[in-house]
């Protein structure tokens, strides 16, 4: 093992390198209110793809995106387009049967197709290549799960074979490889397809943050600054629904935080795309970086807001130094997923009852195609009534949530009561490092203290504004992160991810 990680520091702050590699967006906020077909709340690749395929039909949408479009999960993704996510298809058959297995086979091979087609006939330079798909496991208790996957997904119809090694620089107990499918530049893509929305009476709204929905045959949004939006569909892809109408998501969903390393390596990583079958492990692929190639590196996944004192991402630069020669780290980032109880995204009706009101979340680190499964079947639940993959991913599919309505009744004001009782003192003296973060008690409440490498002092109350949840700081990232539902707030309050809307007032000094 070359042991380059020892003192070793980063430079800056985490950037993603899809953001970096293109330029900010700068779509109009939202000023005046409008009338539309469809409302869809969330600029990232499903709320986009909805967009882009209801403007087809015909249909008058608007995009409301609370800060920049491709900015959220999709800006922090590892952009793997596959059908191929991790050990699923023998899991969804045992327990919902074949045929709904069949369904999300199709649903997201059709995904890839889409993508492919599009980036060919748009001609949209998004560094889309076809590559292989590898899961792998260093652990005798997979190998066994590999091979049931294979053989569900051979049944499937999926291109699927069964290995017993790879070229990659450790060993491998099994894998498997899906044939035929891709990688791109997701903001590049996404940025494309912004362009074809905004224009003929559809539109992208940006900084436009929307705070209620009032339901009814025609439902009307309520952005922040109090503007209005009415329509006749609403898409809520806000990664968790911000809004639920009583669907209990906060008790269906959970939030996985995980590290990225754009990395420069010594070596050629072999050819496709790699991911661990162990939740522990590591997933690898190659990325065109100016006349170079990175090697992005992901791993370290853990609950958000689970407590840490250690850096996940030297835990990752460990890592690489012991398969790699790493020559240089230019870029690092972190991202967040929701997964739903059974794994399978909720993307349909909001819950039984809504007919006009619509969800897509819990895409569990697959969203590439699933978020683009999302677009084509809320479009085909819109304008025809129905899709042929709505039972798998139908978001009422055996949920009982009579049972845990008294828990939402009871704790729907907690975070309400707990902030507007509290008064936000800072301490006098507070023995806390430049680049530290640690919770104090102020005459019995809590509050978050930061300071910054310049010795200022950032400080907040530490209760999450979505429901009353108790905040933990993330060292990596410098945020401090709820872990029951999954919001982040930066050190200066604001909201970094929902569900939560209401920022935190933070005292500086």
């Amino acid at each position: 093992m070359n042991n380059t990680t020892e003192n070793y520091h980063f430079e800056g702050l985490p950037e993603s390198f899809w953001i970096a590699s293109t330029q900010k967006t700068n779509y109009p906020r939202l000023e005046e209110d409008i009338d539309v077909d469809v409302a869809i709340i969330g600029g990232g690749i499903s709320g986009l793809t909805c967009a882009y395929l209801l403007k087809q039909e015909g249909l008058k949408v608007a995009v409301l995106e609370s800060s920049h479009i491709a900015e959220g999960t999709t800006g922090h993704t590892t952009a793997k387009v596959t059908s191929q996510h991790n050990i699923v298809y023998d899991k969804i058959r045992r327990q919902f049967g074949e045929e709904r297995a069949k369904q999300y086979a199709d649903a997201n091979e059709s995904a890839i197709k889409f993508i492919a087609q599009l980036v060919d006939f748009k001609k949209i330079d998004c560094d889309f290549l076809r590559q292989s798909a590898y899961v792998y496991t260093q652990e005798d208790r997979y190998i066994e799960k590999i091979s049931e996957e294979v053989k569900t997904a051979v049944s499937l119809g999926l291109k699927a074979t069964y290995l017993e090694e790879l070229s990659l620089p450790f060993s491998v107990k099994a894998a498997y490889r899906f044939d035929n499918q891709a990688q791109f530049h997701p903001r590049k893509y996404l940025l494309a397809l912004a362009s074809y929305i905004h224009s003929e009476g559809s539109s992208i709204f940006e900084n436009t943050k929307i705070t209620d929905v009032k339901e009814g045959d025609r439902c009307k949004l309520i952005a922040e600054n109090g503007r209005k939006v009415l329509a006749d569909n609403v898409i809520v892809a806000t990664h968790f629904p911000f809004y639920d109408g009583l669907g209990l998501y906060f008790a269906r969903i959970y939030p996985e935080r995980e590290y990225v390393l754009g990395m420069k390596i010594k070596e050629k990583l072999p050819e496709g795309m790699y991911v661990s079958a162990e939740d522990t492990g590591y997933s690898l692929r190659t990325q065109p970086f100016n006349s170079e190639e990175l090697v992005l590196l992901t791993g370290q996944g853990h609950k958000t807001g689970q407590r840490d004192l250690t850096s996940r991402y030297l835990n990752l630069k460990t890592f690489a130094d012991s398969i790699f020669k790493v020559r240089d780290v230019p870029f690092r980032w972190s991202t967040q997923d929701y997964t739903t109880m059974d794994g399978i995204p909720y993307i349909g009706h909001l819950t039984s009852k809504h007919k006009n009101i619509f969800v897509a979340t819990g895409f569990a680190k697959w969203g590439m195609t699933n978020g683009t499964v999302a677009g084509m079947l809320l479009r085909d639940l819109i304008t025809k009534g129905e899709s042929k993959w709505q039972d798998v991913y139908s978001p009422s599919r055996n949920t009982k949530p009579s049972s845990i309505t008294k828990l939402v009744q009871e704790n729907v004001n907690v975070a309400g009561n707990l902030i507007g009782g509290k008064m936000l003192r800072v301490p006098d003296e507070i023995e806390v490092e430049n680049g530290e973060a640690k919770v104090v008690e102020k005459d019995g409440d809590k509050i978050g203290v930061y300071r910054d490498e310049d010795g200022v002092i950032y400080a907040m109350d530490t209760t999450c504004t979505h429901m009353g949840c108790e905040l933990h700081w993330n060292p990596d990232d410098k945020s401090w992160d709820c872990p029951c539902h999954g919001s982040r707030f930066s050190y200066t309050g604001r909201v970094l991810e929902g569900p939560a809307i209401k920022e935190h007032k933070c005292l500086k000094k």
